[in-house]
């Protein structure tokens, strides 16, 4: 499970704010807060920094001061701060607001048992939870999320609240008859609401406190016969309140109706539960029920026609609109077995707490006393006597996990402000366990096909490179292991990459001794001048791909990050191996006279005799590249890409039927069920592999603030994926808010940008001429353009899907940092040869030069490509559209480094400048002393 969470500042900023008495200016204060948050949609600023512009806008001129400077905040907040003092006051106190949030899920996720969780911060507001083996999600999305804010508060009676809620009823069918009289079309006064979670609910309701006969009408579907019995004869008549909740009472041995105990006033079918709030809200309709907060259970009471609610009145007698006592007096929590044998939470409070709560219980005997946690009603017990010591304890319908987990989330402690999920990955046991099975697959199958092809094509010298490389698979793993890094999919398919790069530093150094013997060199004179020659095109190349790597891990995260991470000390590993210890090897063989070859009699002359003319046939490579890339430019205007949820945002779900099932049937299903604010949502839903994998993209609900959205949502799936009568597992999810979907678009071309200016200013470093730089830059854009091109043209024709998503950006900067290694190495032989070979002509030189490249490019290209064949065939179908983008990549890689790349840099160059080139690029003697 993969979670990234957004710490909300808007309430913090909202309880620094406090109580604003001011109308005037807690309407724009209001006002400031709703533009900040319209406008985080599309920037990349703090959500601080864009409530100082909002409240610019809201009201020019004026000072902060008068909403900040409080009771609360007199000495945080000076009457004289100017409005950006106070704003870096509030940014400071989000920072600490987010570092103790961090602080908080360590220790919350620390009592999960989970191996190797990750707990990192993301920018100024966000943290990365990486929970490996969660067994289950939905427990741990709870335990994530809740603030664990708890209250003991006074609470109104039910036969005190009663009459005002039949005075609102009352109000209401005023209303309606008045909207009648007025329009030719009949109101329907119970306008249809998303089915929600009750908001901020969740809790019990105690067995002996719940006559089973007070729910009887409603449970029957007829909560207006339980309103007229006590409210007088309105039958026949609607009731827009008493319609949709069931006051609480219950019937005597006569059938004679009575209002019940406590302070629960009624209860409500939980498809009514947003209705009956949206009512209860209205401004007009507060003023009934002043001084009162009205919130709902925390568990429903589940029966045959579904769950139901009860509300509950709680009393608020603190001027600040705060509890009577607050979480912060807690000091221990434990789940117990009560009185009764089932499970319960004990609390044990501070002096100053124990103080409160036995004030609080004397003051309160014979009523009840609600114990809330993050607005959701656990327990509201009637105060039998008063209560000394500070013991209490949270009794309900718990299970002992529950008790568990609510005991170690008050231990660890409340959330400086509410966190919200705008990110999540899970991955399911069965699509886990086969994920592991097919990358081990494809990892063991890449490998076993570069060891056997490097001792067929280099003979002995293949079995030092293959040695070589095991070591470097050692390294990597120890270098993962010591960091803690989480393994990933994306991770593994960057240690498979690694065996196909790897290679190639091996191969330029056995092409270029192998040149040195061609020549007639001794063995230990051809070692040395190999090495020798071969040290500044690997230092190049893998300079550049760390920088890609480094990019990559800079503005990536969660599994791109994980890809990054491998590939970037693979490369160092690589690097490693393949120059110092393969040398080491080499001389260690030359010292005791062992015979060291290179080559086989079948391998010894390939490509030694091409003479292909690049140069001469730049013009067809450059029409062949404009056609493709038009084509690409055409097929991106009208198609587009097929975006993932990660630009997109959204809910992706991928689920496995046991047998076949229509997409359409499925799509119309759930669209039937998908609906917000009256439109229907039907999902984007395709195959994912076989034909009973499908994968299902909604945004229904997606901007819905419910921290329960996510629990709704996949209740309607549930429900419209039952009417297809096939059973079925849901494998994974995918979840991406809007907000952040927009900073992985930003962060995403940021990246591109980046790496391709970098990469440009290098090679204008190293090769001291502009031409090697922009003709690096062209045949890299050239690699991107095609890629997107084959991925607008070909998604919904190929069998398997090419989703735009972050590992599609990992698998684009990938192909940039190959495409650059191939073009370097090809890049410094023109360099040698054109300071070489004075008196021939420019394009002969160069020709020669790609041709003397040809052996190691084909053998570098043939080995990555196999690679990730072996990752694309065997692999899972989860990174099979990363993959192929690896594999086109390094297709059209190979291609521009010879045919785009350096033609550009022939066209740039002039005839008199071939001795400036090869002297300007020429290494100077202390740099080459030096490396």
């Amino acid at each position: 499970m993969n979670v990234t969470l957004e710490v909300s500042l808007v309430d913090l900023i909202k309880v620094l704010g406090g109580t604003i008495s001011d109308q005037t200016i807690n309407a724009k204060f209001e006002k400031t807060i709703a533009r900040a948050l319209d406008m985080q949609r599309n920037s990349q600023d703090d959500y601080v920094t864009l409530f100082g512009k909002a409240w610019d806008e809201v009201a020019p001129g004026e000072q902060l001061t008068q909403i900040f400077h409080n009771l609360d905040n007199k000495d945080l907040i000076p009457r004289t701060a100017t409005n950006d003092e106070v704003l870096a006051i509030i940014s400071k106190e989000a920072a600490d607001a987010v570092d103790r949030t961090e602080q908080v899920l360590r220790k919350r996720i620390d009592n999960l048992g989970v191996v190797q969780p990750k707990v990192q911060k993301l920018g100024a507001d966000r943290i990365l939870v990486e929970l490996p083996g969660v067994k289950d999600p939905e427990r741990v999305e709870k335990i994530l999320i809740g603030t664990a804010k708890l209250e003991f508060w006074e609470t109104y009676e039910n036969e005190e609240v009663y009459g005002k809620l039949v005075e609102i009823n009352e109000l209401l069918k005023k209303e309606a008859k008045l909207a009648e009289a007025e329009s030719d079309t009949d109101v329907d006064t119970t306008n249809e609401v998303a089915v929600n979670e009750p908001d901020a609910n969740d809790a019990d309701i105690d067995a002996d406190t719940t006559d089973e006969n007070s729910l009887a009408a409603l449970l029957a579907g007829d909560s207006t016969g339980a309103d007229t019995t006590l409210a007088g004869d309105v039958q026949g008549e609607a009731n827009p309140l008493f319609d949709l909740m069931s006051p609480a009472y219950y019937n005597d041995q006569n059938g004679q109706s009575f209002l019940s105990k406590g302070s629960g006033v009624g209860y409500v079918a939980k498809k009514d539960t947003a209705a009956v709030m949206k009512l209860l809200k209205r401004e007009d309709i507060r003023a009934f029920l002043p001084n009162t907060k009205l919130l709902w259970e925390a568990k429903p009471l589940e029966t045959e026609s579904g769950d139901i609610f009860r509300l509950h009145a709680i009393k608020v007698t603190n001027r600040d609109g705060t509890a009577n006592i607050e979480g912060d007096v807690v000091t221990d929590a434990r789940s117990v077995a009560g009185m009764d044998g089932k499970p319960e939470i004990s609390l044990s409070m501070d002096t100053e707490g124990s103080r409160k709560w036995k004030l609080l219980t004397g003051e309160n005997i014979g009523k009840s006393v609600a114990i809330v946690l993050d607005n959701l009603v656990y327990s509201a017990p009637t105060v039998q006597s008063e209560i000394a010591g500070g013991q209490t304890s949270i009794s309900g319908k718990f299970t002992v996990e529950e008790t568990e987990d609510l005991a170690n989330i008050l231990k660890a402690g409340k959330l400086p402000a509410p966190s919200k999920i705008i990110e999540k990955s899970e991955v399911g046991p069965t699509l886990g366990e086969e994920n592991i099975n097919a990358g081990l697959m494809s990892f063991g199958i890449a490998l076993v096909l570069i060891l056997i092809y490097m001792i067929f094509y280099y003979a002995k010298a293949g079995s030092v490179a293959d040695l070589a490389l095991v070591v470097n698979m050692l390294f990597i793993v120890g270098v993962l292991a010591s960091l803690g890094a989480t393994l990933t999919l994306p991770g593994i398919a960057g240690i498979v990459l690694t065996i196909g790069m790897s290679v190639d530093a091996n191969v330029i150094i056995f092409e270029r001794i192998r040149e040195e013997l061609r020549e007639g060199k001794g063995m230990r004179l051809a070692i040395k001048d190999g090495y020798n020659n071969a040290k500044y095109a690997i230092f190049d190349a893998n300079v550049t791909t760390l920088f890609t790597a480094g990019v990559l891990m800079l503005l990536g995260s969660g599994p791109v990050k994980g890809f990054a991470v491998t590939l970037f000390y693979g490369i160092l590993t690589s690097l490693f191996t393949a120059w110092l210890l393969t040398r080491l090897i080499f001389e260690w063989q030359l010292n005791r006279k062992k015979e060291i070859s290179f080559s086989t009699k079948l391998t010894q002359n390939w490509f030694t005799k091409v003479n292909f003319n690049f140069v001469g046939k730049r013009k067809f490579f450059y029409t062949l590249s404009a056609l493709i890339v038009a084509m690409g430019f055409v097929s991106l205007a009208i198609r587009g890409l097929d975006y993932g949820v990660d630009f997109s945002g959204g809910r992706s779900y991928q689920v496995k039927f046991e047998s076949p099932v229509n997409v359409n049937d499925v799509s119309k299903n759930l669209g039937d069920v998908f609906v917000e604010n009256g439109t229907r949502q039907p999902p984007e839903v395709k195959t994912k592999g076989s034909d009973n994998v499908l994968l299902i993209t909604t945004k229904y609900l997606i901007n819905s603030p419910d921290i329960n959205v996510g629990e709704q949502v996949e209740s309607k799936l549930d429900e419209g994926l039952g009417k297809l009568g096939v059973k079925y597992e849901q494998l994974g999810v995918q979840m991406v808010g809007p907000t952040i979907a927009d900073d992985i678009k930003t962060s995403a071309v940021w990246a591109m940008l980046f790496s391709l200016l970098i990469i440009f200013l290098y090679i204008v470093f190293r090769f001291k001429r502009w031409q090697f730089g922009l003709g690096a830059l062209i045949a890299m854009f050239h690699d991107v353009i095609v890629v997107l091109a084959v991925f607008s043209i070909f998604y919904g024709i190929i069998p398997f899907s090419l989703e735009v998503d972050q590992a599609f950006i990992a698998a684009i900067l990938t192909v940039i940092g190959y495409s650059i290694n191939d073009t370097v190495v090809v890049f410094d032989r023109i360099r040698e040869y054109i300071g070489k070979y004075k008196k021939q002509g420019r394009k002969e030189v160069i020709n020669r030069a790609l041709n003397s490249t040809l052996s190691r490019t084909v053998n570098t290209s043939l080995s990555t490509f196999v690679v990730l064949l072996m990752i694309f065939l065997f692999g899972s179908e989860a990174i099979k559209g990363f993959t192929f983008a690896l594999m086109v990549g390094v297709a059209v890689g190979t291609y521009s480094s010879l045919c785009i790349a350096t033609p550009v840099v022939v066209d740039l160059g002039k005839d008199d400048n071939i001795d400036a080139i090869g002297k300007a690029s020429k290494p100077k003697k202390k740099e080459a002393l030096a490396s």
